[in-house]
């Protein structure tokens, strides 16, 4: 789903810093104190009785080369101050120490048949994640592409997006895009030989692939292309399924679903379809979303009819239906849903008798745990249940829809490695802790082994680190439950340098995960607070729902409540505190700092939604509406601007210090959002203050950045806090 994504920034940090660009901006060239200003260019409309001023809005314009010669002449003043903090290349030494030590990094483990184990790799001290194979366990690892090479031909750094196996192992469809764009086009290799086969397919920019039973073809779903003039909001629009042979020419695929396709199923324009089969069932899924919220239709025909003209499609559900996750396996369609139950279930439907009414229960949520996900296995159901920032696994064997919970290695969050097709009785899952870091476990029916799938050198100086988690009365009440990190012994003085993370929105919640940048700040006496605010879904659906839309102020409100924690209890000040939020957790940032700045000392806005009145008219931001409404409608525009950053910075008013991180390449929040933020911030702060803008040129939304990029942003982000914190200071 391409939603204003919750990368996880302070572990993935993304950025290559912006070259030395040889630019004149008056008193900016020759004083890093001194930003570029940028002219007001202002707009003023007046929406649904209130009038609304927009004094930038010809930042929207990127292509404009005022604009970006103004964007360019602020990231070169943040790196002329980010690189005279004292301290700050040692940080980011350290920061790759932490990093490199944590050994190999894998992700994304698939099983398939005959044993063989696909994933993402990026070995301790490389860059980037390279897709590789191996037949069992014990097998050879094999590359199969490492988009280093790409890089180093391009002079853009590359990464791959997704790749999906077929049932058979033979092939593999893997995205790839460069400097972070996340415009993916789709390669098709064969696993033998190493090779790219057949066409390379543009625009098919998420994982929306899947293979059919027998693995000789596949489906993908491939945005349209853009007609000249079309507006930005076109982008999602009118997205159709292909099908197409492996070796196939791309004028070869043939269109099979899709709004403009099957015509006659009632799909709006935004209905982003995909098409699920399972190698041992006679039918097709067809699943639509709006990119951003999971629920949708669903519908099913007989992969036997694919391709032929009239090939008849029976819906099963549709949104109000509340169903956000499938899988499917022989004549059983299973499926998660919120429909009567906050904390989610999963329900099995006949799909010979594919009336929703018949579906039966197959696993409900424990009590006091939040269903996150499932994977079925060759005789059973495994269940992601969410325990406060931890998730354990559940299996749930046939008839039984209460479960048994697997015997975790220790407190943290575990991720099933799927096995796509069905085929084993066993599960493999990684495992790791706020501090721990993750590891590759076996549970063979009876216990969990370490599969040495990775391998985790001790890491060295490691700090004794204390986790606490705690429940925050907020302003209504509600009791908001946050995670502190620090080194053990650490003085409630007020005098630690604390940084409070939160996001927010679409139900995603913060989980236990290990981040070796992380280490850093802590050894700098710092303190990790980590807020599930409301808009999470940390305590199910209910909770998400209290920070959506019309009750979106919970989210920020909660977050003040955090912060007066964490200051009344010693653990920091009104001069030691900072806090961040990254992309849609912009929200959860922006209006913290400006509805209360006394409480802060510094704030970074990480690829963060500013200005959320403006959003929908952008490419990705028309497929937010469901999250968070739309100016257009009067009942949603009120809490809409409320939440919106850019229009609550006043004049006069003595903000904290501000590092506003951005890709120039990202494709979830416009590069303008930041730029209208930093210049309305610049021009209205009376705390001379730094409101810096620190830019990458190749770089995105964080997906795809490379090792030394994610690094050397960590360096930035904690040396600009502790020199806002007063704990280091600028070099002469």
């Amino acid at each position: 789903m391409f939603r204003f994504y919750p990368t996880v920034r302070m572990a993935t940090l993304a950025s290559v810093l912006l070259s030395a660009v040889a630019l004149s901006h008056g008193a900016a060239a020759n004083n890093p104190l001194a930003p570029p200003v940028a002219p007001v260019q202002g707009v003023t409309e007046t929406l649904h009785g209130v009038r609304v001023n927009d004094p930038y809005r010809a930042m929207e314009n990127l292509k404009d080369p005022a604009v970006l010669r103004w964007f360019e002449g602020q990231g070169k003043h943040a790196r002329s101050n980010l690189d005279r903090i004292a301290g700050r290349d040692a940080l980011e030494q350290r920061i790759t120490e932490l990093t490199s030590a944590s050994g190999d990094a894998i992700s994304g483990i698939r099983r398939v048949a005959f044993e063989r184990l696909f994933y993402l790799k990026r070995p301790k001290g490389e860059r980037q994640f390279k897709l590789v194979v191996r037949d069992g366990l014990g097998g050879v690892e094999r590359v199969l592409k490492d988009p280093e090479l790409e890089s180093h031909a391009k002079g853009v750094p590359h990464a791959i997006n997704y790749f999906v196996p077929s049932w058979d192992g033979r092939h593999v469809a893997y995205g790839i895009s460069a400097g972070g764009s996340e415009d993916a086009s789709l390669h098709i290799l064969n696993v033998a030989s190493g090779q790219d086969v057949g066409a390379v397919f543009a625009r098919v920019h998420e994982d929306l692939v899947n293979w059919l039973p027998d693995s000789q073809s596949f489906t993908f779903n491939q945005l349209k292309e853009r007609k000249p003039g079309e507006p930005e909001t076109e982008v999602y629009m009118d997205s159709r399924v292909l099908w197409a042979r492996v070796g196939a020419s791309a004028d070869q695929a043939i269109p099979v679903f899709g709004p403009t396709v099957t015509r006659k199923l009632g799909l709006g324009r935004l209905d982003v379809a995909s098409l699920q089969f399972a190698p041992d069932s006679p039918w097709v899924i067809a699943r639509t979303t709006d990119t951003t919220l999971p629920e949708g239709f669903l519908f099913v025909g007989r992969v036997a009819d694919m391709g032929k003209p009239g090939m008849r499609w029976t819906r099963i559900s549709g949104y109000a239906d509340k169903i956000v996750e499938i899988d499917l396996r022989d004549n059983d369609l299973y499926f998660m849903t919120h429909a009567r139950a906050p904390r989610k279930q999963i329900m099995r439907l006949d799909l010979r008798h594919p009336l929703l009414k018949r579906a039966r229960l197959a696993a409900r949520a424990p009590d006091g745990g939040v269903l996150e996900d499932f994977s079925l296995t060759q005789d059973a159901l495994v269940a992601s249940v969410r325990q406060g920032t931890n998730i354990v696994l559940r299996r749930f064997g046939a008839g039984d829809t209460l479960g048994q919970d697997l015997a975790m290695p220790g407190k943290g969050a575990a991720r099933v490695a799927h096995d796509t097709g069905h085929g084993y009785t066993d599960v493999l899952y990684t495992f790791s802790g706020w501090m721990e870091m993750p590891l590759v476990y076996r549970w063979d029916g009876h216990s969990s082994t370490d599969t040495g799938l990775r391998t985790n050198p001790p890491l060295a100086n490691k700090p004794e680190v204390q986790v606490i988690e705690v429940q925050i009365p907020s302003h209504d009440g509600a009791m908001v439950p946050m995670t502190i990190i620090h080194k053990k012994g650490l003085r409630r003085d007020g005098n630690n340098p604390t940084l409070l993370n939160a996001y927010g929105s679409y139900g995603f919640s913060e989980t236990a995960s290990f981040l070796g940048g992380r280490l850093a700040w802590i050894e700098h006496g710092g303190v990790i607070a980590i807020a599930n605010v409301r808009g999470s879904g940390v305590h199910g659906h209910d909770w998400y729902l209290a920070g959506k839309k019309a009750t979106k102020s919970n989210t920020w409100k909660d977050g003040v409540a955090c912060a007066q924690y964490l200051i009344g209890q010693g653990y920091a000040s009104a001069k030691t505190l900072g806090v961040m939020g990254t992309s849609a957790g912009g929200i959860f940032v922006g209006r913290s700092v400006t509805t209360a700045p006394e409480l802060f000392a510094a704030a970074v806005f990480d690829v963060g939604v500013m200005d959320a009145v403006r959003a929908e008219d952008s490419a990705n931001g028309i497929t937010n509406i469901s999250e968070f409404g739309s100016y257009r409608n009067a009942k949603e525009f009120p809490a809409l601007l409320e939440m919106s950053t850019y229009h609550h910075i006043r004049d006069g008013v003595p903000y904290p210090a501000v590092l506003i991180v951005q890709g120039m390449n990202d494709p979830r929040v416009d590069a303008w959002h930041a730029g209208k933020a930093a210049a309305r911030l610049q021009a209205a702060s009376s705390s001379n203050k730094p409101v810096l803008l620190r830019l990458d040129m190749q770089a995105g939304h964080g997906m795809g950045s490379t090792a030394t990029q994610r690094n050397a942003m960590a360096a930035d982000i904690y040396s600009f806090l502790l020199w806002q914190m007063g704990k280091t200071s600028l070099k002469e």
